[in-house]
């Protein structure tokens, strides 16, 4: 009698076992589905300073393990510029892209100051280089002062009081 209790209880962890078995393929075979992710990639090598184009791009599915530090759309990329060399069949790291420069360094730039109604405008060259609402230096040609601003979309820079 005795051995018949010990062969039902190693049945029934045996089923017990088994069926936690199964249970875990089923979650390893659903987590690495759900990690499967579909990104854009370069179709030939793009050089830093390229800009990227629709017609540069496809799409290839990469397993888990991807963080968030790569671009996930095509469109997150179209217009912006390769600040590195982006390599076919490769994710994109989201630090490899820019938006394109509007004011390159020591292009001659006009210096706006509007406030309460009062507008000033002055021209001078670029310190650095920058895309819209990036705040760079600038050096005006009349005074010599470096000021700061934000670029604007028609490449003016534009500067506040504070």
């Amino acid at each position: 009698m005795m051995r018949g209790v010990a062969s039902s209880l190693s049945k029934r962890r045996r089923a017990r076992l088994a069926a936690l078995v199964v249970a875990a393929q089923a979650w390893v075979a659903s987590s690495s589905l759900a990690q499967e992710r579909i990104l854009p990639v370069p179709l030939a090598i793009i050089y830093p300073g390229d800009p990227i184009r629709e017609s540069m791009l496809g799409e290839k599915v990469f397993a888990g393990g991807m963080d968030g530090s790569v671009v996930d759309s095509k469109s997150a990329l179209l217009g912006k510029v390769a600040r590195r060399t982006l390599l076919p069949d490769q994710p994109i790291p989201s630090y490899a892209v820019d938006a394109p420069k509007l004011v390159a360094i020591n292009a001659p730039v006009r210096i706006v100051f509007d406030e309460g109604g009062l507008v000033i405008i002055a021209y001078g060259s670029a310190l650095q280089a920058g895309a819209v609402g990036d705040l760079i230096r600038v050096r005006n040609q009349d005074s010599g002062l470096t000021v700061s601003g934000k670029v604007q979309p028609d490449g003016s820079i534009r500067v506040s009081e504070g």
